[in-house]
């Protein structure tokens, strides 16, 4: 079948109609997947930005809770000391209190009882077989060296300014005098107390003619020493 100029002329139309619609079309998908590649990338670059932002705010963020972790760790540390300093303080001063009589005493420790010699050889000095301060002296010093809390001699609490004064026959104790036997009370770890007087300073009393007995007491009560303006 021939064709005629028109149908050729209109085959012409729709076949160049036809190539430039899909042309088009081509070209439309390719603009819409470069438009779309362009997106998805400048997504990804936004998400990356918001991504490093983050991280960088948590760097600040961890930079500025280690400062005040070191901070805070610094003023527990230095809260720490100042209580333990405190409580240390206290405890001196407790010790201090007990020490010098000022508050009342309870715990365990030793009673040392110093008796005068039971035998005195004919013609010799009685004043050498007697208990004399010195005795009971030496005997506080050595508790007090092994830590003892607190001292009485005969029920009378050790102060600072205890004076104890040999009379004859009797010791004054800030003016109260006893007879013998005297005994010498110590709140303190008992066992430490017992071990420091068996040591020396009770072969030493012998030696110089004096009774020594040394018994540990599971509980002791000792008042406070009352002063005479008190």
């Amino acid at each position: 079948m021939k064709l005629n100029g028109k149908q050729l002329f209109l085959s012409i139309i729709l076949l160049v109609t036809g190539f430039i619609l899909s042309f088009s079309y081509q070209m439309t998908e390719k603009q819409n997947r470069s438009i779309e590649r362009n997106n998805e990338w400048k997504r990804e670059d936004s998400l990356r930005s918001q991504i490093l932002a983050i991280q960088k705010s948590n760097q600040e963020l961890s930079g500025s809770l280690r400062k005040m972790q070191g901070s805070i760790a610094k003023k527990e540390k230095k809260l720490a000391e100042q209580e333990q300093t405190s409580y240390n303080m206290v405890e001196d001063l407790t010790k201090l209190r007990l020490l010098t009589g000022d508050v009342k005493a309870k715990g365990e420790g030793i009673e040392v009882t110093l008796s005068d010699a039971s035998y005195m050889p004919e013609g010799e000095n009685p004043n050498d077989y007697i208990v004399h301060e010195e005795h009971i002296r030496s005997v506080i010093d050595e508790l007090l060296v092994s830590g003892a809390e607190a001292i009485a001699v005969n029920g009378q609490r050790i102060s600072h300014d205890t004076f104890i004064s040999c009379i004859g026959p009797v010791i004054s104790v800030n003016g109260t005098q006893y007879p013998a036997p005297f005994v010498v009370t110590a709140i303190g770890d008992s066992s430490t107390l017992e071990k420091s007087m068996n040591l020396y300073i009770t072969d030493k009393l012998v030696d110089e003619g004096i009774q020594v007995r040394v018994g540990v007491n599971s509980e002791i009560t000792m008042e406070p020493y009352l002063t005479e303006e008190s």
